[in-house]
Order: C-alpha cells, then structure tokens, then sequence
C-alpha cells in the first residue's frame, strides 16, 4: 500500500475553499505536513496535503487524506499512528516518525471542530 501512495500521491496541493487547516512540524524548517480539509457539517468532503519529508511522510499525508474524504469528522479523528502503519504495511527503520506527524497534522486541523 505504501509503494501505491509514495509512486502515485494523490490529493497533493493546498487545496482551495478549505475550511480547516492543521500542520505538524514547521514549513521551511525541517520536516513538515500541511492538511487542508473541506468539512460541511460532520463530514469531510475532500482533504489534501503538503508535506517536505521523505517518501514514507509522502505516503502516510496521502493515505490520510484519501481515508478521511466521505467520513465523518469523529471517524477522521479515531485514525491513529498505528492504523496508518498497518496500512501502509512497512515503515522503514529511522522513519517512524513520519505517521504520527501526519496523524498530527490531521488533529491539528480537525480538533478545533
């Protein structure tokens, strides 16, 4: 699953008319996730992300946006770190720290609901 979403990342770019916005990590300085989200009501209608990091940060902001787009807010925010590292099936050594960054991007812009 992880070699789909590092070779073929879908729902890249800011994305126009979001509603919700979270970042883990700081743009320009060093490894980062940006999530964008349209939320009407309860649920998400589409996400996006950025993000400067390695393959492994590709994959997990990608699969992240793709799982969360149709569900609802509460769903969304159930996801964790080891949900996003059973799906991507392999996190290389000295990468672990790429899942939770986005999983904390994906908070940071939900949690203010």
């Amino acid at each position: 699953m992880a070699l789909s979403h590092i070779n073929n990342p879908r729902n890249v770019g800011q994305l126009e008319g979001a509603t919700h916005y979270g970042v883990a990590g700081v743009p320009g300085d060093g490894p980062f996730v940006q999530m964008w989200f349209i939320v009407n009501g309860d649920q998400i209608e589409r996400g996006t992300y950025k993000t400067y990091g390695c393959p492994t940060s590709i994959a997990s902001a990608s699969m992240i946006a793709e799982l969360v787009a149709g569900k609802s807010v509460a769903t969304a925010l159930s996801l964790t770190e080891a949900d996003i590292r059973a799906l991507l099936a392999y996190v290389p050594e000295g990468k672990g720290d790429c899942p939770p960054r986005a999983i904390q991007a994906l908070q940071n812009a939900l949690e203010k609901l």
